[in-house]
Order: C-alpha cells, then sequence, then structure tokens
C-alpha cells in the first residue's frame, strides 16, 4: 500500500488517486501567472489546517511578507499564526540568497530539519535555486543530492519550475525527468480572459488520471474540476487552441 500525502485540493487529489506519494519530491510547471505558487501556498496551509503536518516554504523570489500578503489575500487566514507558532517556516529570499552559495543555504535547511518535525516543503522557484550552479552537470548533481535529503527527512515536497511554451510538449527540462511526479499548470488566452487547466502528467509508483482537467483560481485558492475533462493531449487529433 503506498502511503500518500493528501494536497486538500479534492479535485487534484481525486485526479491523483488519493494523493502525492509520500517522501517524494513533484515538479509543478506552469508559465508565469499559471498558478504554480498560489498551488504551493495552498498545500503547506491545507497541511496545517487539515491533516496537522507541518510546513516548510523555500522562497527565492518573494519576501515574507510578500508571502503572507498572498497567502491572506487567497483566504488563508490563519497563515500568519501558524508561521508565529512554528507550524509554518517560511525561509525567504533575504535569507537563501544572503551567501550567494547553496551550500550555505542547505546548511540553513539541514539546521532545521534537524530541530523539527516538518513533513511538507515547498522551493519556488527551481529557476532561481539553478542560479548557484554554472553548468547543467553541477545542477543536476546538486538537484539528485537535494532530492535524495528532503525525501531521507520525511519530506513531501513541490518544486516549482518556470516554463515559457504554453503547452509542456514542447518544452521538457531535465528536471522532468529528475523529480518523482510531474504536474503542468495551463492556461489559454480567450477573448474574455484566459481558461486555466491542470495536467498530472506523471507520479511514480501510483496510477493517475491523465487527461487534462479545468481548474479555476478563487478565493481559497485553486479548484480543480474533476468530472469536467476537457480535452486530452494524449491525442495528436485533437487540437486545444
Amino acid at each position: 500500500m503506498i502511503e500518500q500525502t493528501k494536497t486538500g485540493i479534492e479535485g487534484l487529489d481525486g485526479i491523483l488517486n488519493g494523493g502525492i506519494v509520500k517522501n517524494s519530491t513533484t515538479l509543478v510547471s506552469g508559465n508565469p501567472g499559471a498558478g504554480k505558487s498560489i498551488l504551493c501556498l495552498q498545500y503547506i496551509y491545507n497541511g496545517v489546517e487539515k491533516y496537522d503536518e507541518k510546513g516548510i516554504y523555500l522562497s527565492f523570489e518573494e519576501d515574507e511578507s510578500d508571502l503572507r500578503e498572498a497567502a491572506e489575500s487567497l483566504g488563508f487566514e490563519n497563515w500568519q499564526d501558524h508561521v508565529d507558532n512554528g507550524n509554518i517556516k517560511v525561509y525567504d529570499k533575504q535569507v537563501l540568497l544572503r551567501e550567494n552559495d547553496f551550500t550555505s543555504s542547505l546548511d540553513i535547511l539541514l539546521e532545521e530539519l534537524e530541530d523539527g518535525d516538518y513533513d511538507r516543503l515547498v522551493l519556488d522557484s527551481l529557476a532561481m535555486f539553478e542560479l548557484f550552479f554554472e553548468n547543467e552537470k553541477e545542477k543536476r548533481t546538486y538537484l539528485l543530492k537535494f532530492t535524495d535529503i528532503l525525501s531521507d527527512s520525511g519530506l513531501t515536497t513541490l518544486m516549482t519550475n518556470e516554463q515559457g511554451a504554453v503547452f509542456p510538449d514542447t518544452e521538457i527540462g531535465l528536471e522532468n525527468y529528475l523529480t518523482d511526479g510531474n504536474i503542468y499548470l495551463i492556461q489559454t488566452p480567450t477573448d474574455t480572459g484566459v481558461n486555466r487547466y491542470v495536467w498530472v502528467a506523471k507520479m511514480r509508483k501510483q496510477n493517475i488520471e491523465t487527461d487534462i482537467y479545468p481548474m479555476e483560481i478563487d478565493h481559497g485558492g485553486i479548484d480543480v474540476h474533476e468530472n469536467a475533462s476537457a480535452f486530452s493531449m494524449m491525442s495528436e487529433e485533437e487540437s486545444p487552441i
């Protein structure tokens, strides 16, 4: 029986047939504005609110105050209370980029993992994380080392990744193959705004629904409509645009 970590997003957990595999690392990819950080905030917040699971949020792009404002604007009104009492630990760019050295940032995290009992972790984003490294080989080596450390520490991790292409099959990076799961957030322009979709492309050790499902972002975060599959990228005959 595979142990799973629920995201707390009902429709997404339905697509995942229960949740994300415990102690795994999942890459959440999408173009700017697709909702990657929102999903991650919701994942950490739901962990504390719904499942009594403490979380760590590593942000290489935002200040702690920016994350608090984003969380509260989504309706996660207890975010700061959880930060204050240690149920959510936030490391923002001011801390992580202070030494401009990955080893220093890793030492900060390892110290926290030794002292705390955390279950969930978010790294937002992988693009900024990769600035620590000079070449692809070094990036791959440290990414593998980092994900192994997180798994050994009992953490179920989401990492965000910026994607330039609207549709993910046109832009697949090395990091997609180094992680246990791949979730894509897709947005397509319309005459009145954008349509949003989620696609779980890969999740090791478990069966998943591989269609693309509509989703919305509103007060309360992301809502996935798992009973309204919009289209499948598995069929070359169908066109999403």
